[in-house]
């Protein structure tokens, strides 16, 4: 247990049925287990309320604010956080990104990997998402997602349209598993929090992809809904070759984090989202990633799960808008509702 102000903060009441849903229903954790519980300042307020359910379960459980522990942007996750998971059963990581600290988190989730730890991830969580996206059904969220990767784990190909101009096709492979991540989390996969979806690593993917929601990483924060300023991406061959946008910022800062090592303009991740509960895009890529659509990531395929022979440095989402979608003939969903 570790000596920390989050434990005795007080927090909005509020922020209990989300905080409840997280380590009750999402998470179940035990009077018996142990848990690591990771934030930061700005993130503190959601912390006390995850503390304020840890401490109902009666289990033991340690606190960590990371600029107690080490400067901020991280060069490397503290040592002491990553001693601490190695004894616990379940971790929480309730933390607002900052530019370049993926691979603190990678490092985190090494330890998650190999331990089978139980980790609900947490990065960017705000007040709006604890009181909408977190509030879930996620028992109705996880019987929808295993309905959906039911269909889509046998199909060849999924085709995927929108108003807004997107016409992908993301060819499959038999070798790559679909990961379900619910919001029921278990030691074989751990999940974002709020939960809701299905994803592999594509085989290939081709065609036009405009980004009208929400991009992730720190440039979520930073560029927030892009409705009135889509990105416009170009994938041949799994691979991003052209970006467009009216925001030159976001254009050549989006590029520049795709092409940090020869994997990140790969296309790693092909999902979709089953969270209900999320039925607008509002500004942040942990919520916005799970609304009911397709949604990409550039970089790294999470190979220990999908079976991807190959890793990047970087992993970044991409998330459109009302998505027709086609699992090989099927049509699965008409305007971003399913249809299954």
């Amino acid at each position: 247990m570790t000596s920390n102000s989050t434990n005795s903060r007080s927090f909005d009441p509020e922020l209990i049925p989300g905080a409840h849903n997280a380590i009750f229903v999402c998470l179940k954790v035990q009077p018996a287990e142990k848990v690591t519980l990771i934030t930061d300042h700005a993130c503190e307020e959601i912390a006390a309320s995850l503390a304020d359910q840890l401490d109902r379960t009666g289990c033991r459980y340690g606190v960590y604010v990371l600029e107690n522990l080490a400067p901020r942007p991280l060069t490397n996750m503290p040592r002491e956080i990553l001693d601490d998971m190695e004894s616990s059963q379940v971790s929480i990581f309730a933390v607002q990104a900052q530019p370049d600290e993926l691979k603190t988190r990678m490092q985190m989730c090494e330890v998650v990997n190999r331990k089978k730890l139980r980790h609900a991830h947490m990065v960017n969580i705000e007040k709006r998402i604890m009181l909408n996206g977190m509030r879930a059904d996620f028992n109705e969220v996880d019987e929808l997602t295993l309905r959906v990767m039911n269909i889509v784990n046998k199909a060849k190909r999924i085709r995927a349209v929108t108003p807004a101009g997107t016409d992908i096709v993301a060819e499959l492979s038999p070798e790559y598993n679909w990961i379900k991540t619910s919001g029921i989390i278990s030691r074989d996969k751990w999940g974002n929090l709020p939960g809701g979806e299905t994803f592999t690593a594509p085989l290939e993917v081709n065609g036009t992809f405009v980004v009208d929601g929400v991009v992730g990483d720190y440039l979520c924060a930073k560029f927030g809904d892009l409705k009135n300023n889509p990105l416009m991406l170009k994938v041949e061959r799994n691979r991003l070759t052209g970006v467009s946008c009216s925001n030159q910022d976001l254009r050549d800062e989006f590029w520049n984090y795709t092409h940090r090592d020869a994997n990140s303009d790969r296309v790693g991740e092909f999902a979709i989202g089953t969270n209900i509960a999320c039925t607008e895009v509002v500004g942040n890529i942990l919520q916005d990633e799970k609304i009911p659509g397709v949604h990409m990531a550039f970089g790294d395929p999470y190979g220990a799960h999908t079976g991807a022979p190959w890793s990047s440095t970087t992993h970044i989402d991409v998330v459109g808008r009302n998505f027709d979608i086609w699992a090989d003939e099927r049509q699965i969903m008409r305007s971003g509702h399913f249809i299954v």
